[in-house]
């Protein structure tokens, strides 16, 4: 898999994350670490940083001092009881005086399970160090935040997606043209795992990776395709645009969140719109998208917000 063939080895070779990794080495070299809090948004490097922090703190040994769990499949009170305090209690094999518990989407942790967890890491803060890995640590109870040196990861720029493609492409020998590495930067939103394993699907369908072969795998709507119904609609072309959108969700086989998921990132660069307007048509998205959680269907809730989106225009 390219996720983990590409996935970093050393701190300085995760992508544009300075302000966290300069501290992260300064830890490494004092050979000491407090409790780690790791929140951003997913495919940012979070669990990367924290598994290269453990092999060069280690060595060869960080396998035997490292305990790796993710908290979304164990995320029960008896995980913490179970594994993570047998292992916390035990004395650290190596140079380095304590082990390290790296606990990956740790806000998918129940609030029993985290009050178990604060316990532990206040009775083993002398032999065990934690470093929770979280995309939202609003989610985290205060208790265990007030324990932790929190790290925000910030949302990667387009040129560190562009790189990180390239390298893989370079790597792998593999063909690819402009139009479709802009369509992976587009999809992936910033998410490095979502472009290694869109990449890796990719390859394994043509030799060739564009535009129409991206979009085509990902089952993502086109930006091209979702403009074109929006700026029909409000033109009054309701017929045209509901054309548009039986093609997205019968041929092309898309769902109804995804296509009001597109309809929202180009609701903000449309043409003639009020900011009044824009405000209701993002309000109605909102509530199309719900509706579609709740088990509404796809073509009459999507027709009823185009409908909206052509009434809106005439006021």
């Amino acid at each position: 898999m390219f996720s983990e063939k590409y996935r970093p080895q050393k701190l300085n070779e995760v992508i544009n994350q300075r302000h966290v990794i300069e501290r992260m080495k300064a830890f490494v070299k004092k050979r000491d670490i407090p409790n780690l809090l790791f929140a951003g948004p997913a495919g940012t490097g979070k669990t990367s940083t924290a598994l290269c922090m453990a092999k060069e703190l280690y060595g060869g040994a960080w396998r035997q001092n490292v305990l790796e769990l993710n908290a979304s499949d164990e995320r029960g009170i008896d995980v913490v009881r179970g594994k993570v305090k047998d292992f916390a209690r035990a004395v650290a094999i190596a140079e380095v005086p304590f082990k390290t518990v790296i606990l990956d989407e740790s806000d998918a942790l129940t609030t029993e399970a985290q009050h178990a967890l604060r316990r532990t890491m206040e009775d083993y803060s002398r032999v065990t160090r934690f470093i929770l890995i979280a995309n939202y640590s609003s989610r985290i109870i205060e208790p265990i935040q007030s324990r932790c040196a929190a790290f925000r990861f910030k949302m990667l720029s387009e040129d560190d997606i562009k790189k990180f493609i390239e390298k893989i492409i370079d790597g792998e020998k593999l063909k690819i043209t402009d139009d479709g590495i802009n369509a992976m930067i587009y999809i992936s939103e910033g998410d490095l795992r979502k472009v290694s394993n869109l990449l890796q699907t990719v390859v394994s369908t043509d030799e060739k990776i564009t535009e129409d072969v991206v979009y085509d795998v990902a089952s993502k709507a086109r930006p091209t395709d979702v403009r074109e119904m929006m700026e029909l609609a409000l033109k009054g072309k309701f017929q045209e645009a509901r054309k548009i959108l039986h093609d997205l969700i019968l041929k092309q086989g898309l769902s109804g969140s995804d296509i009001v998921a597109e309809l929202h990132r180009q609701m903000y660069s449309l043409d003639g719109l009020t900011e009044e307007k824009k405000v209701q048509l993002i309000e109605k998205c909102g509530e199309c998208d719900f509706r579609l959680s709740q088990g509404g269907g796809d073509l009459i809730q999507l027709e009823s917000l185009l409908a909206h989106f052509m009434l809106l225009s005439k006021k």
